[in-house]
């Protein structure tokens, strides 16, 4: 046994079960419960699962085409390094969980894994000197669920919706107070880097400030595990944590917005000039993020309800823009101090796996240096009234530049452009499929 698995047995003697939990092309956990006295197995690389698991369907269901070309084959699953935690909001507290990594039979890492691929990405940043330094801000909407409809959690007048979504009310947050408070108690115990919540602007909306980690594939696996976290504690407190892009129809969706800065070798900010407007590399990182934008949107708007984000005034980017201190583009230069001079990609839903997410932004960003693009003007006023060089709005369209693109073959790498793009068209045909309650209120009498 290893010593990490030994040395938490002896320190939580109250786990009966180990969650080992492999996140797929979605951001969903899949995996294992195993009991206490399997772990070690874990770590002797005794568990495995089909490479296949990766590449399920939002609802779990296989991908036939990929079922049958590889014959359903097994990968090895390994843990993460520090994943090995355990979980205050199961049941008692006797749950813990451990993260998964695949690997093929001969030891390789299978690129069909989300992370995989990012560590790839973040090899040619070190190649170079660099090390990208990311945080997040994730969305969530906090909500009651009967299985018909959500149901805001925020106070409204007798009889009908929210009056607006109290931004930044303290009220809202002491509604929820022991919610949050029991958070942030689970964040420190799992070693999270949570930086605060606020009340976000649509009704029951909340958002998690994550601080800037200086190594990708932790940012990464942090905000997987705070995602589970945030939806663990809720259902202990009887609520619906929703990660949903666009759960009500008339107002904001969640976001999942990514700050990213660069660091040369003596830690230095290569982004940082000593003036509000950035180096000559800052511009070139914005310029490859504008250009790869719309090959990479289905990473970024990875579902079918993803694309109703995009909807003027709806605090979404529709449009591949750019601008200072402007949140109604899609990359953003925050003010700030000139040492954390960063951009700020806000286009990903809340929804985005985080590892092809900042997979797809580092690998745009380095295109952009390697090619000294240029990002043109940065946008001044609103970014909504920008009428060319439109953002995908629906998913098939997405699917469709994302299956061609050059880019995202070498970004991501062939296998995961593969099996993403197969997943993807699978969960898009269900819904071309589907006849909607509005489509029979329009039509199944008028015509």
């Amino acid at each position: 046994m290893s010593l990490e698995a030994d040395w938490f047995l002896r320190a939580h003697p109250e786990i009966t079960t180990v969650e080992a939990l492999l996140p797929d092309c979605n951001g969903i956990m899949r995996g294992k419960w195993l009991p206490r006295h399997k772990l070690a197995r874990i770590f002797d690389g005794e568990i495995k699962l089909p490479k296949t698991a990766l590449s399920l369907d939002i609802w779990g269901r296989d991908v036939e085409e990929l079922v049958f070309a590889s014959g359903d084959a097994d990968g090895i699953c390994r843990p993460v390094e520090g994943s090995l935690l355990p979980t205050p909001w199961s049941p008692g507290s006797q749950h813990g969980q451990v993260m998964l990594s695949m690997f093929d039979a001969d030891g390789t890492p299978y690129m069909g894994d989300p992370r995989h691929v990012l560590k790839q990405v973040v090899s040619r940043f070190q190649e170079a000197g660099w090390t990208p330094v990311i945080a997040a801000e994730l969305e969530f909407s906090l909500v009651h669920w009967d299985h018909t409809l959500p149901r805001h959690t925020c106070p409204s007048p007798a009889g009908s919706q929210p009056v607006g979504g109290n931004m930044y009310g303290l009220d809202a947050l002491h509604q929820h107070q022991q919610m949050m408070e029991d958070l942030r108690l689970a964040s420190e115990l799992q070693d999270l880097p949570f930086d605060g919540v606020v009340k976000e602007s649509a009704p029951s909306q909340y958002e998690i400030n994550m601080q800037h980690v200086a190594n990708p594939v932790l940012a990464a696996k942090q905000i997987l595990m705070m995602k589970h976290l945030i939806k663990g504690v809720a259902r202990k407190h009887g609520l619906v944590a929703s990660f949903m892009p666009k759960p009500f129809e008339d107002v904001a969706g969640n976001g999942m917005h990514i700050h990213c800065s660069v660091l040369d070798q003596h830690g230095i900010n290569v982004f940082d000039d000593g003036t509000e407007s950035g180096t000559t590399l800052l511009h070139q990182a914005i310029a490859g993020c504008l250009q790869h934008m719309a090959d990479s949107m289905i990473i970024l708007a990875p579902g079918f309800n993803s694309y109703r984000r995009f909807q003027p005034g709806s605090h979404a980017p529709t449009f591949p823009s750019w601008g200072y201190e402007n949140r109604t583009v899609a990359v953003r230069v925050p003010a700030g101090s000139h040492a954390a001079r960063r951009l700020e990609h806000r286009v990903a839903g809340a929804d985005s796996n985080p590892y092809l997410l900042i997979a797809v932004i580092l690998a745009a960003m380095l295109d952009g240096i390697e090619q000294q693009a240029s990002p043109g003007k940065a946008v001044r006023g609103d970014g909504y009234a920008q009428k060319s060089g439109s953002l995908p709005a629906y998913m098939h369209e997405a699917l469709q530049l994302f299956r061609k693109s050059d880019f995202i073959h070498g970004a991501l790498g062939g296998e995961l452009q593969r099996i993403f793009t197969l997943t993807k068209e699978q969960e898009a045909a269900e819904f071309r499929h589907r006849i909607s309650l509005l489509e029979y209120q329009s039509y199944l009498e008028r015509i």
